[in-house]
């Protein structure tokens, strides 16, 4: 019998009316003959209402009392769903992320999953058609429930793809993966297909539709991601193996981070230290530090990077516990940045992209901070307000 993976993101089960036409297509595939795993987020805004009900409560909350508040919200629409589903007389089991063997490693609220059991599955397709599952959180060694950060439930539904080896479809709001935002650009174009590294930097540069983990779980064990939109029948978006894709574009999109923070710190003399305190906090805290530059000179430390604004309090923390330790340290953090990047793996063969993209930037006014690159990426940090005239200028210099 055919098995599939399929997840539903927040949006898509905002309601029970949505629930239910979701639960009548499954009941249709399964009726077809398949046996389906299907993860679900919490409905709607549910995590945003939870986190504001934390902050009336308290200011601090213990990481692994808030892990385990946040799972509620999961578990109660796979709840939902499959009772639907029995419902309608299709056999379906709801399943929390520790009833379905996710097991975790990490910090409470970024875990990673480090082990699933498919024998879990084999034992419950015995009797079940439809096994609804919780995305984002899993159980680790010590019995306490985690969760797995922003986009968890992605990277949930991409881990059991890869332990039943089937393929793995991602539904959401959107008809696919596009060159750039339409809200931004209105004349972008959607991509049929887009290949596994494309779609991991267009994740971790702020592409905003699948989380970089889940691709690069889906990558690592060769598993096709679909997305698409709910319950539509407009053809969504392919991401595989670039040796499956035929054309190879120098520049494939173009993504714009809304989400990050700017941080710079000076110290009057170049200290060791100093930096690997700072470095030892983000490893604990969990903080990913995305583009980095340094300055050493006569006039001491510089350093800038960027990171997630969802780690605002805990860069805040880290940095003002250091200027405790070390009192001669300033620090800047600024929100009135965007980061905004170029990706396409035709970059590695093809010259003078670099150069075009700077001329672009220069030519319209539009200063730039600090920029990085890889092999298939180049990324700007540049004023907020100039960030939807650098996608548009950009997106049409390069004809994408």
């Amino acid at each position: 019998m055919n098995r599939s993976v399929l997840k539903f993101g927040g949006s898509s089960v905002s309601d029970f009316t949505k629930i239910r036409n979701i639960a009548e297509m499954l009941k249709h595939r399964v009726d077809n003959g398949e046996q389906l795993i299907v993860v679900v987020s919490a409905m709607g805004k549910t995590t945003d209402q939870l986190m504001e009900n934390v902050s009336a409560v308290t200011e601090n909350p213990k990481d692994e009392e808030l892990a385990l508040l946040l799972t509620t919200g999961e578990q109660q629409t796979v709840s939902y769903l499959s009772m639907m589903l029995n419902d309608l007389g299709v056999n379906a089991k709801a399943m929390t992320g520790y009833q379905a063997g996710i097991k975790t490693v990490g910090h409470h609220l970024k875990s990673r999953i480090a082990e699933i059991n498919p024998e879990t599955f084999n034992k419950s397709f015995e009797t079940n058609d439809v096994l609804v599952v919780a995305g984002f959180q899993g159980i680790n060694d010590s019995f306490e429930l985690t969760t797995l950060g922003r986009g968890g439930s992605d990277t949930t539904a991409v881990a059991l793809a890869a332990s039943n080896q089937t393929p793995c479809e991602i539904y959401t709001d959107v008809d696919g993966v596009y060159a750039t935002d339409p809200r931004v650009y209105k004349q972008a174009k959607r991509l049929s297909y887009v290949s596994y590294e494309e779609m991991m930097e267009m994740s971790a540069l702020g592409a905003g539709v699948l989380e970089t983990r889940s691709v690069e779980l889906a990558n690592n064990y060769d598993i096709p991601i679909y997305l698409g939109r709910t319950l539509s029948n407009v053809k969504g978006t392919w991401i595989m193996a670039q040796s499956d894709l035929l054309e190879k574009k120098a520049v494939t999109g173009v993504a714009l981070d809304t989400h990050m923070m700017h941080v710079t710190i000076s110290y009057p003399l170049p200290d060791n230290k100093l930096l690997t305190q700072l470095f030892t906090k983000l490893e604990e805290g969990s903080v990913n530090v995305d583009m980095i530059s340094q300055i050493v000179n006569l006039e001491g430390l510089q350093m800038s990077f960027t990171i997630k604004d969802t780690d605002a309090i805990q860069i805040t923390n880290i940095l003002e516990k250091l200027s405790e330790d070390f009192n001669a340290l300033d620090f800047k953090i600024n929100e009135e940045y965007v980061k905004i990047s170029l990706i396409g793996s035709g970059m590695r063969d093809m010259s003078g992209v670099a150069s075009k993209a700077f001329m672009t930037l220069i030519a319209n006014d539009i200063p730039f901070y600090q920029t990085t690159t890889s092999e298939i990426s180049i990324s700007y940090v540049i004023d907020a307000f100039n960030g939807e005239r650098a996608v548009a200028n950009l997106y049409e210099a390069f004809d994408i």
